[in-house]
């Protein structure tokens, strides 16, 4: 909701908020906060509050460190498991230099005005998520371990299912902080659930699953469980998966409605398939990323189909009218978020652009096809290092995402692997 700076001073000073969170994230999309009192937040919103980004990854050298947070008005919110005498209440932040210019490598910034320019060029985007994690339990010092909270599978109920209560607890946090889950269940992997959300604007998308990833860990910590958003917790077994839902929107149209699927919607869904090699050491930035693609139901080859849960883009054949959408189904949590979207927008905007031409559906089921079927199928990339080299050498990525963040995730990344 849009608030004034004047309405949250006065809500702040009649809500009995005493503490001020201001949230922002790193170029991995790891959720980074400043605590500040509420007599400090009308210079916030005027000058910003200070941080020494050197400290965080892929911002800048002690040479030149300090940055500002100014807190975005729209996103104050109050964290409902803090206590309610004396709030907590969080913003997320737009981060700008001593001088006012925008921070070049804030990757939130970076997805707002790829919006911004899809909606100039008459385009609205409206993003869903659907995001897997693990349960593990802790051990007597409280650190987490590698034993699963239970042993049940897709969709069971307790007693198989111990996390039932978790995320109901989860779900209810949600709510109370405005955002809406559609569905939660047990997955594949012992121990491993999902939440799917009502599709939204992107950088609210994008701000709801930073929010959402706090409020599980939260959840699990106080249930005395550790939540694990990494693509594969267990070698064994099924990898996190984040599929992303992408509706475009013109005059008010969904333009992947099924019955008449438009021609802008083939080209925005041929333009992600064309740049998909190149962003995806951003949409799977760890190595352990590549153990997951390949391998229980999560995508290796380029192609879309109707439906078809091993492809890479698939258009769901349930959902119709204004649901109607496509999934990419290789990004894992690990990403950060805004820039995944912000590429993924503007590779499909490019192909609208430039009329690309949608390849033929792929109707095999790639995790059961022969060597014959796949031999002339196009990969995604193998390893890190290989993602990596592409996305370097990549004119597209460079023209989204700047050379300080660009340079950042291969350096922060190539010297992880």
């Amino acid at each position: 909701m849009d608030y004034s700076e004047s309405e949250i001073l006065q809500y702040i000073a009649e809500n009995d908020v005493k503490f001020i969170k201001l949230f922002f994230t790193d170029i991995f999309g790891t959720v980074k906060s400043i605590s500040i009192q509420p007599a400090e937040l009308e210079r916030a919103f005027h000058s910003g509050i200070s941080f020494d980004a050197s400290a965080v990854k892929g911002f800048l050298g002690v040479d030149k460190s300090d940055l500002f947070l100014v807190p975005d008005p729209s996103t104050l919110s109050v964290l409902p498991w803090r206590p309610q005498h004396g709030r907590v209440v969080r913003f997320y932040c737009n981060i700008r230099y001593p001088d006012g210019t925008p921070f070049e490598g804030d990757t939130r910034l970076i997805l707002q005005k790829e919006v911004e320019m899809s909606a100039k060029k008459g385009y609205e985007i409206k993003i869903g998520t659907e995001c897997e994690f693990y349960l593990f339990q802790l051990d007597e010092k409280g650190n987490p371990t590698n034993i699963p909270h239970d042993n049940g599978g897709y969709c069971d109920l307790a007693p198989l299912d111990k996390g039932e209560n978790v995320r109901r607890d989860i779900c209810i946090t949600l709510e109370q902080m405005g955002i809406q889950p559609e569905v939660s269940h047990h997955e594949a992997g012992p121990g491993q659930h999902e939440v799917d959300f009502k599709y939204d604007e992107p950088v609210r998308a994008a701000d709801n699953l930073s929010t959402f990833k706090t409020i599980v860990r939260t959840v699990a910590n106080r249930n005395g469980l550790h939540a694990d958003f990494s693509p594969k917790p267990i070698s064994d077994k099924p990898g996190n998966g984040l599929h992303i839902n992408l509706s475009v929107f013109k005059n008010g149209k969904n333009l992947f409605e099924q019955d008449s699927v438009a021609d802008e919607a083939k080209s925005f869904l041929a333009g992600i398939l064309n740049h998909i090699r190149e962003i995806t050491a951003v949409l799977n930035p760890s190595a352990g990323s590549y153990d997951r693609l390949g391998h229980f139901e999560a995508p290796e080859y380029i192609g879309w189909s109707r439906g078809n849960r091993s492809q890479l883009i698939r258009i769901p054949f349930a959902s119709d009218g204004m649901r109607s959408r496509i999934e990419l189904r290789s990004p894992d949590p690990s990403c950060n978020q805004y820039a995944a979207l912000s590429l993924i927008i503007a590779a499909g905007i490019e192909g609208i652009e430039q009329k690309a031409v949608l390849q033929p559906e792929l109707l095999i089921n790639t995790f059961k096809a022969s060597e014959e079927q796949l031999k002339d199928l196009e990969a995604l990339p193998h390893s890190l290092p290989e993602a990596l080299s592409l996305m370097k050498a990549s004119e597209f990525v460079k023209s989204v995402l700047p050379d300080v963040t660009v340079k950042a995730l291969v350096e922060v990344s190539g010297s992880s692997e």
